[in-house]
């Protein structure tokens, strides 16, 4: 069952005159469960590829099905872009700025990220307000009218949500820590914040730009040690895919994408490590 499927998706950047096309006619699927990374060097497009994956930059063309869902079914992606990029760029005096893209896509893209993915941060992004449990809690108060948007979790009565984040807490090892601030963490344990805050709506794929890429290699082994307990774990049934250059994560997958200059030069499926390498 695929997760995530990619046909033909291009991602071209004005620049001035110039057209720069970071995204080249990339296709690919990720499937349940799967440990999978696009990988390839700094200027590859991985992030990008990510980005749009996550629902956070639009493609220039080509479609995206999340879920099953084809994301920009009805949408003229071309019009979109021409038309968001130009209300974003400076107004003239006395008109309405708007950066906002249509409506109808914005609604559905919100409830496709709320249903559907999960994101680790590599800047972890955590809010320094909250401790270890309210920040992990948090995207559970972000409710929604929409049906499109509906998590399993929203089901759960007041004291299941509670047990269900006190679960989390225990899987990436922070009890001791549950009523801690981000700012009494060290940098490991605010990636294992992030962790459970992007499995808490239970989403089917957890997407992890360069997760270690703030994390020394004692730190980063731990992370993706969970990583690789939390993909096999039964109860969650976790999908991971992560942007990443780190050679010991690539190991680590059984499905790696390799980017060059923003085309796809192998998809890989192989048997991956179990451990990351120090």
């Amino acid at each position: 069952m695929s997760v995530v499927t990619l046909n033909n998706v291009h991602k071209v950047y004005p620049m001035g005159k110039e057209k720069v096309e970071a995204v080249k006619g990339v296709s690919f699927r990720i499937e349940k469960g799967e440990f999978a990374a696009i990988s390839g060097p700094s200027g590859s497009g991985k992030s990008t590829l990510l980005n749009m994956i996550g629902l956070i930059d639009l493609p220039s063309s080509g479609t995206i099905d999340i879920g099953g869902i084809n994301v920009y079914k009805g949408f003229n992606l071309e019009r979109v872009e021409i038309d968001n990029s130009r209300w974003a760029s400076t107004p003239q005096k006395g008109k309405k700025r708007r950066t906002t893209i249509p409506k109808r896509l914005d609604k559905k893209i919100t409830a496709l990220r709320r249903s559907q993915l999960g994101f680790i941060f590599q800047t972890f992004n955590l809010i320094p307000v909250l401790n270890v449990y309210e920040n992990i809690e948090f995207p559970l108060l972000l409710k929604s009218n929409n049906p499109a948007s509906h998590s399993p979790v929203d089901d759960f009565t007041a004291k299941q949500k509670k047990e269900w984040v006190d679960f989390l807490i225990e899987k990436v090892g922070l009890t001791e820590w549950k009523n801690h601030k981000a700012t009494e963490l060290s940098g490991g344990q605010r990636q294992r914040v992030a962790i459970a805050r992007a499995l808490v709506t239970k989403a089917p794929l957890i997407l992890a730009d360069e997760p270690t890429a703030n994390l020394d290699s004692k730190n980063s082994a731990q992370i993706l040690s969970l990583m690789k307990d939390l993909n096999r774990d039964p109860e969650l049934q976790t999908t991971f895919l992560f942007s990443t250059h780190d050679s010991r994560i690539v190991d680590m997958c059984n499905h790696v994408i390799h980017l060059l200059d923003g085309s796809v030069t192998q998809d890989e499926h192989k048997v991956g490590n179990d451990t990351y390498k120090i």
